[in-house]
């Protein structure tokens, strides 16, 4: 009879039943683990969390965020052709026994993990995705028979468990924003960020396309990030048919506001360095495109003819955007003299610029500025 993988089957180990998974075996600082198939309708059922009400120095892994399972969950269900998760890891805390195919070569790194039926299955790493699965399968039960790696380790305790936790953790690199955007070929605005740098002359040529930060050498004006942040609320709320569609309107209004920039193109051009502008001047960093992108929201959705906004775009560049200006930009843009991504601070230098423009502030926008006049008093 074919075995399948977390099929119980009548295999015993130590005297009792067994579990068996297909598996491969390793060695890591002189401990045997294996690396098994599971299908996810058994994920739920084999591998537990902690009980979240032991305190944290009794429990070998972080509570669950459950404000982070919505996203996973609808990532996994909205790319049923296209989601990707690795690995889980586990621990556990009962009898195992490993059968090779063979007593040597390949094959005695290859064949069938019993595990006692007795046994416990702890994530060391993983939850979230487990439990996301877990309720991805209540939305759509065709993920059953779909499969997850999970690299099982021999339990040893709970201070291993809980080093095993840090160690996992302790270098994981979140990786950089702008880079995640580059990469992301399945969200709209991601797409149409990199087609607007891509079919822009401008833009190709300062837009920093890996790193979310800008050293003070760069030669970059801006971070793909901050275009798509700016991006993201200009084309707000706006209906396209395509990517390239909304790309190109994206492209007509930047291009406009590129033209009212002179240091913008020096930069570009090479004749001025990056970093002395984004030192004297507010308006090449990613609050002020941020501004710059919910104050053209407004006129696009007025009109998507570039005539019929032109002149006030024109006027963008007439505002003084010198960090000296510290009457206007102080507690504003900056804070004691560094600017700051503060949502509040983000309102403030939008008020300022819809004010220069004559356009008029929506209520919440309104509410923060008469708590800053009410402060400023």
């Amino acid at each position: 009879m074919q075995r399948t993988a977390a099929s119980p089957v009548p295999n015993v180990v130590d005297g009792d039943y067994a579990i068996s998974f297909p598996a491969m075996r390793g060695v890591q600082a002189h401990r045997e683990f294996y690396v098994v198939m599971v299908p996810l309708r058994y994920l739920p059922r084999l591998f537990l969390f902690d009980e979240e009400e032991i305190p944290a120095e009794l429990r070998a892994q972080r509570a669950l965020n459950k404000n982070r399972l919505p996203g996973l969950v609808r990532y996994i269900v909205d790319n049923r052709s296209g989601y990707v998760f690795s690995a889980l890891t586990a621990s556990v805390d009962g009898t195992m026994g490993f059968a090779a195919h063979d007593a040597e070569g390949h094959g005695a790194r290859l064949g069938v993990l019993h595990i006692g039926l007795g046994a416990r299955f702890l994530i060391n790493d993983g939850q979230h995705r487990r439990a996301a699965i877990e309720e991805a399968l209540r939305l759509d039960p065709s993920l059953a028979e779909e499969t997850i790696p999970v690299v099982i380790f021999a339990d040893e305790g709970l201070a291993r468990s809980q080093q095993m936790f840090a160690d996992l953790n302790r270098h994981a690199v979140r990786p950089a924003k702008s880079i995640g955007i580059l990469y992301d070929h399945r969200e709209d605005d991601a797409s149409i960020t990199r087609l607007l740098v891509i079919r822009s002359d401008f833009f190709r040529g300062v837009v920093e396309m890996e790193r979310s930060t800008l050293a003070a050498a760069s030669r970059k004006l801006f971070t793909l990030s901050a275009l798509y942040n700016a991006t993201s609320v200009l084309l707000a709320g706006l209906k396209f048919d395509t990517a390239e569609e909304a790309a190109r309107v994206a492209r007509q209004y930047w291009e406009m506001v590129v033209e009212q920039f002179p240091e913008w193109q020096e930069v570009r051009r090479g004749r001025l360095p990056a970093g002395d502008i984004r030192r004297d001047f507010i308006h090449s960093h990613g609050i002020a495109l941020h501004a710059m992108g919910r104050v053209g929201n407004t006129l696009l959705h007025q009109s998507l003819n570039p005539e019929d906004w032109r002149d006030r775009v024109k006027r963008i560049g007439t505002l003084d955007w010198s960090r000296a200006n510290t009457r206007l930009w102080e507690s504003r843009a900056l804070v004691g003299g560094r600017v700051s991504k503060a949502t509040n601070n983000v309102t403030l230098t939008t008020n300022a610029l819809r004010q220069h423009l004559g356009l008029s502030l929506s209520p919440e926008e309104q509410r923060v500025e008469d708590a800053y006049l009410q402060g400023r008093t």
